[in-house]
């Protein structure tokens, strides 16, 4: 099985693009249900919904996880995971990982992945997963975080925009650009000193929470996937896509 480790899932009612969606019905179950019943599949010592919304937390009992309520006022899903970990009492070494509430198709084999990998990457760093880029399409698409990282796998860059570009043909390089998948893993202390730190320029800019990481000196290991997930629920269509998804199951 390996290292043990805890899956944190950060769950509010009041998102920005799809107000409720945790609530949403997926095939006869509510979305954060679909979510749960994903991450119980994986390696997981335990499974903790951190949310603000009681409707939330009363699912999260009723799927065999744990809920714990946190304060409405977090400005992103780690700062609402660093609260549940204290909460939790989570020791500082162990390993947390952050699956969001909006990924009903989340792998349980990639959570796995990006828990394990934890342990290589030091005590100030955190772990994340990537896949290929396939179509300049995809490259061009804000809603795509890019990632290029350095020999060693790690983050040298995320961003909204298509990078690396190559300036002597005018053009984006797919050959070297990667695709963000938005699951983390890393240690409570790490997490926890996180949500302490000052928010930095580029996050604002490009709203991708994990640039602060960089920022502040720290690092990210990318996983790489050859078979990536869906993406998660962030619109009406995405939703609409799940539905079939899980309808034809």
């Amino acid at each position: 099985m390996g290292n043990p480790f805890h899956i944190i899932i950060p769950s509010r009612y009041a998102s920005t693009r799809l107000p409720g969606k945790a609530l949403e019905d997926i095939a006869g179950k509510p979305m954060i249900q679909r979510v749960i019943e994903q991450c119980r599949k994986s390696d997981a010592s335990s499974v903790v919904v951190a949310t603000d919304d009681e409707r939330i937390a009363e699912i999260a009992k009723r799927s065999q996880s744990i809920p714990v309520m946190t304060s409405g006022h977090h400005s992103s899903g780690s700062e609402r995971i660093a609260e549940a970990a204290g909460i939790m009492g989570f020791d500082d070494h162990e390993v947390i990982v952050n699956v969001q509430g909006d990924e009903p198709g989340m792998p349980p084999s990639l959570i796995n992945q990006v828990a394990h990998a934890v342990p290589e990457c030091g005590l100030w760093a955190m772990s994340t997963a990537v896949t290929p880029i396939r179509s300049e399409l995809e490259m061009m698409e804000s809603s795509v975080v890019k990632v290029v990282v350095n020999a060693g796998g790690g983050a040298l860059y995320f961003s909204r925009a298509p990078i690396p570009f190559d300036r002597n043909r005018n053009e984006s390089n797919l050959a070297y650009a990667k695709r963000h998948i938005g699951i983390y893993g890393y240690r409570t202390e790490f997490i926890r000193d996180y949500a302490r730190m000052t928010p930095c320029p580029l996050e604002g800019i490009e709203q991708l929470e994990q640039l602060r990481v960089l920022w502040h000196g720290g690092q990210i290991k990318c996983v790489q996937v050859d078979n990536p997930p869906p993406t998660g629920v962030d619109t009406e269509q995405d939703l609409k896509a799940f539905r079939s998804c899980f309808s034809s199951e």
